[in-house]
């Protein structure tokens, strides 16, 4: 075992504490982990410095002199993490001997020193014990704490986590799309091929018109009108056939390419409405709007413009060759001296323009994400006057997207100019070689002016591939970032035999249900039985997993551990779209959508009638403010609900959902963003909504849920207390405590505002003896 004090790569142990505790180690000390804490126990950040060796635990933090606990048999470290906050707790056989608190995103590091605990705790224990091989001095990635494999300084785990490069295979995958239109496809082909013949006579009849006529011309023979009409004639119908083709086939294509490129975008936007919550989670919206529109346009022109260019190079040169060879093969192996050293250069400039296009790609997503925040957000831009510092962030996005840009063309701008170089070269090695086999009676004049105008349309198209190099690779970095889309697999996937849901009681059991966020344990052994009809109140301090567990039952995720039942079934066995439609949401902020105040009334219901959007409405107690805008149920409402007050959206919220009828009800904070009256107008609505439907309401003030049947008190993902408001009450407990703190908040807001109230605190602190 190598004798050390270093955990990094510097030679220092980290933190501002590592040279204090570096100064308390004994000389024959290993130091086998070091982790750095960045929140006191009281939650304020402030750093903190773990050291464990292979005697003893030591930390030093900034409210606290340095402690020690040497290493002791039924010693242990705790992970926990809730509320987006990680706790390590030290015990002993007995008791917790200290307590630590870090974010979460040092969870690595924090299990990194747990393992490392674990194991000294086991070679205490087993002194024989050996350690494994990769323990010691195994380099770990200093970002997540993964061993670093042998002879390597990329992270495996971070890697998994980068884009796979782009591909040109990738492109293949777009015949999924374009097989439904092979025919059209095979059509277009023949008439290419055909365009191409066509495009080839030309040149070949350079040759009577040079040996037969222009050159016996020069010899003192009269021209034969016949002969030279009968020759044009044949150009311009040569000409003539190939442009008709060429349009034929153009057109065709086109039609084919415009309804593949519709065709992905439509299967992709689809495919992206049925992903799961937690996909959107970790992407920008930007990005999603860039990849649908920009990528799905850049592979329409690949299919429409470039794909048909380059088949036509293709055939164009294969059948140039032909020609070439049948007229003089020496002359022909002449022509494609250029063609391996042009080869060579595509091989090598393809993989630079490929993750040059693919960085484009990421890039550019920067430059539209700044873009789709700010623009929804304007408001608060301007709220808060930082117009001049979104400006900066588009302005640095935008410069990354020119720097970006410059590399790449750096390398496009030789390699253009460097085939056209080739050619050059070749067509010049060509006229001398010919002029030498003219010159030894070889070939006639009329073959080399043959030879030299295929050498032309040869060369041409020779060139063209190489620059078709660039969006080729373009639309391969476009169709991976629009496959990355269609081959994600949705979380919370619909079953192959669904069970089919005609009417739901609404009766709904949780049963030992778990459910994490990455690493983080959200909701943990939850079990809780709803009657239908029952209205339940969720009520606990924030990060409790109140709207995890409401976002659990609406199959927003799944649950990762246990089941939860509807009527009996596992809501696992339905189908989403099906199980959704028997549920309401009225959430704390309501989403309208650009359009009439009638069609977001109708969104769960295109077909309501209008009168009944207005029994909604009437229901919703949205009536009275819907007569009063200028068009009535047929006014404009802006993107995101613009022009209306937040209780107006709410009450549009509440019509929506009262006008699809859903058996199960969900409220989330539906009155909490509110005035006081607008609360009053809000729970009116609010009351003729849960008649009859089972009611799942989370609510920031206690107070407008007493009218729940029973009330759930969560804290840490986990049910504490369940029952009516007087049974709590009288107990005292979690949900006492918390209807304390705010009516003695309530009691202080008044008395701040001026106004005397009367204290609701004893009234209620023992409401069973009323």
């Amino acid at each position: 075992m190598q004798h050390h004090h270093s955990v990094d790569a510097s030679g220092v142990l980290p933190g501002p504490f590592g040279a204090g505790l570096r100064a308390a180690l004994a000389s024959d000390e290993n130091v086998q982990a070091a982790f750095e804490v960045d929140l006191t126990p009281g939650l304020r950040f402030a750093p903190g410095l773990l050291v464990l060796t292979d005697r003893r635990l030591l930390a030093q933090g900034t409210d606290a002199a340095a402690q020690e606990w040497p290493l002791a048999p039924g010693m242990a470290l705790r992970m926990l993490d809730h509320g987006g906050v990680g706790t390590l707790e030290l015990h002993d056989a007995d008791r917790r001997l200290a307590l630590w608190r870090f974010t979460l995103g040092r969870h690595p590091q924090a299990l990194h020193l747990q393992q490392r605990l674990e194991r000294q705790l086991a070679l205490l224990e087993n002194p024989q014990a050996v350690a494994a091989p990769e323990e010691e001095d195994t380099p770990r990635c200093a970002a997540c704490g993964t061993p670093l494999p042998p002879d390597s300084d990329e992270c495996p785990a971070c890697a998994r986590q980068q884009p796979p490069r782009a591909s040109t295979w990738v492109l293949l995958r777009l015949w999924r799309f374009a097989r439904p239109y092979r025919k059209q496809l095979a059509a277009g082909f023949a008439l290419t091929l055909a365009s191409t013949a066509a495009s080839l006579v030309p040149p070949y009849m350079t040759i009577p018109l040079m040996d037969d006529i222009l050159i016996p011309y020069q010899s003192g023979q009269q021209i034969p009108t016949g002969m030279v009409m009968l020759y044009l004639g044949g150009l311009l119908l040569a000409a003539l056939l190939a442009w008709g083709l060429g349009w034929a086939r153009t057109y065709i294509l086109a039609l084919v390419s415009e309804r593949i490129g519709a065709d992905l975008r439509t299967t992709t936007y689809e495919h992206l409405l049925r992903l799961s919550l937690d996909y959107f989670g970790s992407k920008r919206t930007g990005d999603l709007m860039a990849r649908i529109g920009s990528e799905t346009d850049r592979i329409n022109v690949f299919l429409s413009l470039n794909a048909l260019d380059f088949a036509t190079d293709v055939l164009m040169i294969v059948m140039t060759s032909v020609i070439l060879f049948s007229i003089n093969p020496w002359l022909a192996l002449v022509t494609l001296v250029p063609l391996p050293f042009i080869a060579w250069l595509i091989h090598n400039v393809r993989d630079r323009l490929r993750t040059g296009f693919e960085k484009i790609d990421r890039v550019w997503s920067e430059v539209t994400n700044v873009l789709a925040d700010t623009i929804p957000g304007i408001r608060v831009v301007k709220a808060f006057a930082q117009e001049s510092r979104e400006a900066q962030r588009f302005r640095a996005a935008n410069q990354h997207n020119l720097e970006v840009n410059d590399r790449l063309n750096k390398t496009w701008s030789l390699f253009a100019p460097t085939v056209s170089l080739m050619t050059e070269v070749g067509l010049l090695v060509v006229w001398g070689f010919g002029i030498w086999l003219v010159a030894r009676n070889q070939i006639t004049v009329g073959v080399l002016a043959a030879f030299i105008a295929y050498i032309g349309r040869f060369y041409t198209r020779l060139d063209s591939m190489s620059r078709i190099v660039s969006v080729t690779q373009k639309a391969a970095a476009g169709a991976k970032r629009i496959f990355d889309i269609l081959d994600h697999v949705s979380n919370v996937p619909d079953p192959a035999n669904p069970v089919r849901v005609d009417k739901v009681e609404g009766a709904i059991e949780m049963r030992d249900i778990g459910f994490r966020y990455g690493s983080r344990t959200v909701i943990r052994n939850l079990s809780l039985a709803i009657r239908p009809g029952e209205m339940i109140g969720l009520v606990g301090h924030s990060g409790s997993g109140k709207s995890t567990l409401v976002n659990l039952i609406s199959r927003f995720y799944d649950v990762s551990d246990g089941a939860i039942l509807v009527d009996g079934v596992d809501i696992r066995r339905m189908a989403v779209s099906d199980f959704r439609r028997h549920i309401g949401l009225v959430l704390q902020e309501p989403f309208l959508f650009f359009g009439t105040i009638a069609e977001n009334i109708a969104y769960g219901r295109p077909d309501a009638t209008r009168d009944e959007i207005v029994a909604a409405a009437r229901a919703a107690h949205a009536h009275e403010f819907i007569l009063r805008l200028p068009h009535g149920y047929d006014s404009l409402v802006g993107e995101r609900g613009q022009g209306l007050s937040g209780g107006e959206r709410q009450r549009i919220s509440i019509a929506r959902a009262l006008l699809i009828d859903p058996r199960i009800l969900i409220l989330d904070e539906a009155t909490s963003a509110v005035d006081t009256e607008t609360e009053k107008e809000i729970q009116k609505a609010l009351d003729n909504l849960v008649q009859g439907r089972t009611t799942i309401a989370i609510a920031h003030r206690l107070s407008t849920l007493r009218k729940a049947d029973r009330l759930v008190v969560m804290d840490r993902g986990e049910i504490v207390e369940v029952g009516p408001h007087d049974e709590l009450m009288a107990q005292q407990g979690a949900y006492w405590r918390l209807y304390e703190a705010q009516a003695r908040r309530a009691e202080e807001d008044a008395e701040a505002a001026g106004v005397r109230v009367e204290s609701t605190r004893q009234h209620s602190a023992h409401p069973a003896g009323k």
